[in-house]
């Protein structure tokens, strides 16, 4: 994610912050700037302690829970922001765990749709479009005979929000072997799922998605219970990005979506920091050698990206290492799961030129 920056005073801030700390100003993310703007107390962008935005803005009504720090206008007939408006179920707020639960889950919620509307993707609510829309169902195992599954369809995103707590997240990470799994992560999973809808299905594009990704009228659920009854075969790691990838052409498609998102999110970042990576050790590091001075967002070709993307995630890794945790990035990818990510970039290329 880029950088943010108080507009009134200029010091930089988070994507999640309600007020700068240096001055004081509130502050809040304005979707048609992709800014953090500074507010007066009648809610004026103030561009370094001047107002240069006649406009007048509030925040949207889940501010009041300490889950969005979105504006709308101030004359908008919406209480919600373009990212709240999309939820239709919410935890029990009586619920004090509930309540923690459901700020972490807007905080990826948010990351995620920021990601989609710079990417300029359609994102269109149920409430709009039925047929087309995209909704969220955040939802608990309220009895102990209950189970809320993850997942996609049609439209409708169902988040467990046990998967915001770190340590329920970490048992089920380990009971289904997987090296990364993360709140963020499936958000970025689901919605591959609900583009594959949009971009895919019933377009002139699944022929190709078939011949990279495999064809996804094999029995869906009958591929499921083969890989839960016997997991992945040794040799998945040579063509898919996951282990749960392997298991059905429609799962490999969104793993390799949501590890688009994470490496077009994470340049960006070290895009807006300047980053370069230039080992001392010699000559023969010299493939690890990058200087990250482009936009993701804006670049057509992917294998320019991924000459970019190697060097960072090595120079990642070895910086984990010497704090003594875990690889943030436990990936490799061959030249069979680049071609599927650079399929995907390529098609949200084509499809918002």
């Amino acid at each position: 994610m880029k950088l943010f920056k108080c507009t009134n005073c200029g010091q930089l801030i988070y994507f999640e912050n309600t007020y700068c700390q240096n001055c004081n100003y509130s502050v809040g993310f304005d979707l048609d700037s992709f800014q953090m703007l500074s507010l007066d107390t009648d809610g004026k962008a103030c561009i370094k302690g001047s107002i240069k935005n006649k406009k007048a803005y509030r925040y949207c009504f889940n501010f009041q829970y300490s889950v969005c720090n979105w504006l709308i206008e101030k004359n908008s007939n919406s209480d919600f922001c373009k990212a709240c408006e999309l939820n239709r179920t919410i935890p029990d707020l009586s619920k004090n765990e509930y309540r923690e639960r459901w700020r972490l889950i807007e905080v990826a919620k948010h990351r995620v749709l920021f990601s989609l509307f710079r990417m300029n993707l359609p994102v269109i609510s149920k409430q709009v479009n039925v047929g087309s829309g995209l909704v969220f169902d955040f939802k608990a195992n309220e009895t102990p005979d209950e189970t809320i599954y993850t997942g996609h369809n049609d439209g409708t995103i169902t988040i467990n929000i046990a998967e915001a707590d770190d340590i329920e997240r970490e048992m089920v990470r380990r009971s289904m072997h997987e090296s990364y799994r993360t709140l963020l992560g499936h958000f970025r999973h689901e919605i591959g799922h609900y583009y594959w809808d949009r971009l895919i299905r019933d377009t002139n594009n699944v022929d190709a998605f078939r011949t990279v990704f495999g064809d996804e009228r094999a029995n869906y659920k009958e591929a499921l219970e083969k890989y839960y009854e016997h997991g992945a075969t040794i040799t998945w790691n040579e063509n898919y990005i996951s282990a749960y990838a392997s298991s059905h052409p429609w799962e490999d498609w969104a793993e390799t979506w949501a590890h688009y998102m994470h490496i077009i999110d994470t340049l960006e970042t070290a895009y807006s920091f300047g980053l370069s990576v230039d080992p001392l050790a010699g000559e023969t590091t010299k493939e690890f050698k990058t200087r990250i001075k482009t936009d993701p967002y804006i670049v057509k070709d992917f294998d320019y990206l991924f000459r970019l993307w190697l060097p960072l995630t090595f120079a990642m890794n070895s910086l984990n290492r010497s704090m003594g945790t875990k690889d943030p990035y436990p990936f490799v990818i061959t030249s069979s799961v680049k071609n599927k990510i650079a399929f995907i970039h390529d098609l949200i290329v084509a499809y918002t030129a």
